[in-house]
């Protein structure tokens, strides 16, 4: 007969460990005897031995118990679907890696990779690393709030790239975006932005666009207090008659087909 720290020994675990089975009821844990001492027996060697393998081999211990019961072909058919649920968590734990290898670039952060191709786009035409960081920002909270649509939208930037107007727009940017009043990159951004919002209106692309009012106001504010010079593109455009910014609420319709 064996004291636990025996038991222990010859099953190959801690006498911890054979508590904490006693507890969640793997191993019966027997009467004591006239000096106060649990005393184990060969077959609680054996089920611990049992319970030990299973354990090393990945079987969760809320498992363990269905398996140390199960005939042959029950016991098989646990084993399986056991796998099956480690190979699903290998899985994940193989993406979760990926993520964090994505994370060490830093920019991958909350970002689809189809958002740091566009933004490496903007690099290769010269953008500056403010402005960068500006659109990086942004682009985070859109993806956030529509991120099923977000690779459509990004398809749709890389298209617009294709514009001469917008290059010249991007060409503003590889410096610090602070003008100041009388600085005449100001109405050149204005004139361009307003051609680009009108080839928008007139091909429809002006309307629902799937965030609240409240998210709306919140990029606009972004926008205007990270670049000062964009409120002054602002004021030109509102003195054209347009009204908005990363939502455009109001169209002059005497601009509209005036511009090429």
């Amino acid at each position: 007969m064996l004291t636990i720290s025996q038991l222990a020994a010859y099953a190959g675990v801690t006498v911890r460990a054979v508590r904490h089975y006693h507890k969640i009821g793997l191993l019966p844990e027997p009467e004591r005897d006239r000096s106060g001492y649990r005393i184990y027996d060969a077959a609680a060697v054996v089920r611990l031995i049992r319970i030990r393998t299973l354990a090393d081999a990945g079987v969760p211990l809320a498992r363990v118990q269905e398996l140390l019961d199960a005939g042959p072909e029950e016991f098989a058919g646990g084993v399986q679907e056991i796998d099956k649920d480690l190979r699903a968590e290998i899985r994940r734990l193989q993406g979760t890696r990926s993520r964090l290898a994505r994370l060490a670039a830093g920019e991958h952060l909350a970002l689809p990779k189809s958002v740091v191709g566009y933004l490496d786009r903007l690099r290769g035409l010269g953008v500056g690393e403010r402005y960068i960081e500006l659109e990086r920002d942004a682009w985070i909270m859109i993806a956030a709030q529509v991120p099923d649509l977000i690779d459509s939208v990004i398809a749709k930037k890389h298209e617009e790239l294709d514009d001469p107007d917008m290059v010249r727009l991007y060409s503003f940017f590889t410096g610090e975006p602070d003008w100041l009043a009388g600085d005449a990159r100001i109405v050149e951004v204005a004139d361009i932005l307003e051609r680009l919002m009108i080839r928008a209106v007139e091909a429809g692309e002006v309307g629902a666009d799937g965030f609240d009012d409240e998210f709306v106001a919140l990029m606009d504010s972004t926008m205007l207090e990270s670049a000062p010079g964009a409120e002054l593109v602002l004021a030109i455009l509102k003195e054209r008659g347009w009204s908005g910014w990363t939502r455009i609420e109001r169209v002059p319709a005497d601009r509209l087909n005036t511009h090429t």
